[in-house]
């Protein structure tokens, strides 16, 4: 009996442990015994976080040529409409908050009345939302559309660029020399995108591929300035009560000291040697 037992147990050892030729148990695992395996400089899995919110910012790999025909091709009507990502049309919803902005803008020169401006502050932030949520559902979805930088960059001129500048008129910013250092303003954001575009190709990238940081400040930064401009239209000090007044009055130079903000506002975003590193 007892030999009986000795043997069930050797014979139980045999059946877990490899045997001498080589080969292995029905309880090994896939990667036992695979010679080529290093779990530590294993590549790097494709698969992208599945969540919207995810921190994961690392590039997507580039449009192929199937993609890049299909934009070219004539052979479909409405070629580009239908090769669209969704992203893109979340960028074209940030566009669109920047232009329903400016209207508000307009509205409000037209009747002085505020809810127009604050509606005008309310569509930006909107398309911060917007711009937000693009990446991510291109990461999403891990596709890359052919025209997503170009969109972006385009409607971030139009929501963070011209829409604070427009805001920043209809609120008081009125005289000539106001409305210099405003264009000052959204010129130093369209060169500040365009210089994005050709340059982000040669930014020092980390091990993700992701740009170690900006070069000027982003154009969404001009949220800072916008934000001021609801606490003025919150506490009622637009047009005629503008802090800090009007220099120069009825000369040829006259300004509001104020808009000097959207001057460094400017020279921040075109600066090359301004570098704030990306989270």
């Amino acid at each position: 009996m007892q030999r009986r037992q000795v043997e069930d147990r050797e014979d139980m050892q045999r059946t877990i442990s490899p045997t001498r030729g080589g080969d292995h148990s029905a309880l090994a695992t896939d990667t036992e015994g695979d010679e080529t395996f290093d779990p530590i400089n294993a590549p790097p899995s494709s698969r992208r976080p599945s969540s919207i919110f995810s921190l994961d910012m690392s590039p997507l790999d580039p449009p192929n040529e199937i993609d890049i025909k299909k934009f070219t091709s004539n052979d479909f009507h409405f070629s580009m409409i239908r090769n669209l990502h969704m992203a893109d049309f979340i960028t074209m919803l940030n566009g669109f908050s920047g232009f329903y902005s400016i209207v508000s803008c307009l509205r409000f020169t037209l009747t002085g009345k505020a809810h127009y401006v604050q509606r005008a502050h309310f569509f930006i932030l909107l398309g911060m939302l917007f711009d937000f949520f693009d990446g991510r559902v291109a990461r999403l979805r891990n596709r890359a559309s052919l025209m997503g930088q170009e969109l972006d960059s385009l409607a971030d001129l139009v929501s963070f660029g011209v829409a604070p500048a427009a805001i920043a008129f209809a609120i008081g910013f009125r005289s000539t020399i106001d409305v210099l250092v405003l264009s000052y303003f959204v010129l130093c954001g369209l060169a500040r995108l365009a210089r994005f575009n050709v340059t982000v190709a040669q930014m020092p990238k980390d091990i993700s591929g992701k740009s170690r940081y900006f070069e000027g400040l982003p154009m969404p930064t001009s949220l800072f300035l916008v934000g001021c401009m609801a606490y003025l239209v919150h506490q009622g000090m637009i047009e005629d009560s503008l802090p800090l007044g009007i220099y120069g009055e009825g000369e040829w130079y006259e300004f509001h000291p104020v808009v000097l903000s959207f001057f460094i506002q400017g020279c921040g975003m075109i600066s090359k040697s301004f570098k704030i590193p990306k989270p």
